[in-house]
């Protein structure tokens, strides 16, 4: 029987904001196309999206020209990565597949893709784990928040850490990477009083900061009384210069992501640079896939901490399937999760048989 597939597509260029409607001028809209049940190549498997993750650097890929993995072309599927479920397996792959198993797969805002079999990767469930933390803490997400602190922070005992986003789905994980590490005190900055709550009592961060409190920069002094030695920044603009102003001196700056500035017309430096030169900071951009030959060891590391309790993690899952995406890419920026958000494109009472608990 053929399935009817539903995609959303990159419509429209945003300026500079995204504008969450499907219908014109919105960046995005809604497509239908039809898979046959002969459409099933030997070498693919055909998936079906349960759960769409939502990322910071999406605006990103929507128009930046010169970065780490080319722009989204406008009438192309939204790029995404998702939790899918395999329905249909090709000949050449049934050795390697079943009906029912779940994979990560880049499969783009729609419920259903075909994949090859070097693009759908099986999901290994570490015990005590669930498969949704494959695309969290066990993730894209977890590995940056490893490899930000442990390679290019290099955080080491006694180090004083700050966070910002750090109620976010890459902060609270790098925040508990810090205390694995024997940080003497960990900081997070977050935008509101419930996240702040959760830093400090779920995940025992030593202090949390609302940044849209009026005294949050005499806050961050106090809560720094022997500078930063490690700054993980996922925010930039006015919390990465605050930072900059407290920089010990050969501190590491982590510059992760600067999500209160993608959406701006202007993005806005700091301006207190010249902190790089007296304190001698090493202020260093990465990319989670150059560390990729290091994944496994990570992997095994982000698995161990999370089965031992010394990680928590915390879901932030938008209801109301596919179309809910770009309007839970804009809360996203809007600060409206705490921890990794998704969207659930069909809940997990649809999934096929046993596999089906998630």
């Amino acid at each position: 029987m053929p399935i009817t597939n539903r995609q959303i597509l990159y419509a429209n260029t945003p300026s500079p904001a995204i504008d969450p409607s499907l219908s014109p001028p919105g960046t995005f809209k809604l497509n239908t196309t039809t898979i046959g049940d002969n459409d099933v190549p030997d070498d693919k498997v055909l998936v079906r999206a349960h759960y769409l993750s939502l990322d910071p650097a999406m605006r990103q890929w929507l128009t930046a020209k010169r970065s780490y993995i080319a722009p989204v072309e406008l009438g192309a599927v939204m790029r995404g990565q998702s939790i899918a479920q395999v329905i249909r397996v090709g000949n050449q792959l049934k050795s390697q597949y079943k009906v029912g198993d779940w994979v990560i797969a880049f499969s783009g805002w729609q419920e259903y893709v075909l994949m090859s079999g070097k693009e759908a990767q099986k999901i290994t469930v570490p015990a005590g784990c669930k498969p949704t933390d494959a695309m969290s803490v066990l993730g894209m997400t977890g590995l940056t928040a490893y490899f930000g602190m442990m390679e290019v922070g290099q955080t080491k005992p006694g180090d004083t850490v700050v966070v910002s986003g750090a109620a976010g789905a890459t902060g609270m994980v790098a925040g508990q990477i810090a205390r694995v590490q024997g940080a003497k005190r960990v900081v997070g900055l977050a935008g509101s009083a419930e996240k702040c709550e959760f830093l400090r009592k779920e995940l025992g961060f030593d202090a949390a900061i609302n940044y849209k409190d009026k005294d949050w920069r005499k806050q961050l002094k106090d809560a720094t009384p022997e500078y930063i030695d490690v700054f993980f920044d996922n925010t930039g603009g006015d919390i990465l210069d605050a930072c900059l102003a407290r920089a010990a001196r050969d501190s590491r700056f982590v510059i992760c992501g600067a999500i209160s500035q993608y959406n701006a017309a202007k993005p806005q430096g700091p301006a207190s640079f010249m902190n790089v030169i007296s304190q001698r900071v090493m202020m260093k951009g990465f990319i989670v896939f150059d560390y990729a030959k290091k994944y496994p060891v990570a992997l095994n590391d982000l698995a161990t901490w999370l089965t031992q309790g010394k990680l928590k993690r915390k879901e932030h899952i938008v209801p109301g399937g596919l179309e809910s995406a770009p309007e839970g890419l804009v809360s996203l920026y809007a600060g409206a999760n705490t921890g990794k958000m998704m969207i659930e494109v069909a809940p997990i009472s649809e999934a096929i048989g046993a596999q089906a608990k998630i």
